[in-house]
């Protein structure tokens, strides 16, 4: 399977859609799954933390649109066997605001069934 950047795209449309079905879909579905955010603290660990952290920020089944929009910047893309590490600027823009929140994301796929995140780390600039 080759890895291309609408793999990545997939992640950014659970974005921009809240979608929480999508969170098992593109994410390793077990224990192994781990997650650095950028608005809570620590280490989360397992795809049931995971989607619950999702669900906090307002995901829910079957998605919804509430205007706010998410994106990458600077996309770089390195394929290490059936690893691939996703390095990018994430931008976030509340529905009604000028202001955007933004900052480095690390994105760690693995190749299982499919191409699934293993590891995310977001940090705020």
């Amino acid at each position: 399977m080759v890895f291309s950047e609408e793999i990545v795209d997939e992640w950014v449309e659970i974005w921009n859609n809240y979608n929480l079905d999508m969170v098992r879909e593109l994410f390793l579905d077990d224990e192994r799954v781990t997650y650095f955010s950028s608005e809570k603290r620590g280490l989360i660990k397992g795809i049931d933390n995971l989607v619950e952290h999702h669900r906090g920020f307002g995901f829910v089944e079957g998605g919804k649109d509430n205007g706010n929009r998410l994106w990458l910047e600077d996309v770089m893309i390195e394929e290490f066997g059936e690893s691939v590490v996703v390095k990018a600027d994430w931008i976030f823009q509340r529905k009604g605001s000028d202001k955007q929140q933004r900052g480095p994301v690390t994105i760690v796929y693995v190749l299982e069934d499919k191409y699934r995140i293993a590891h995310a780390h977001f940090n705020n600039y």
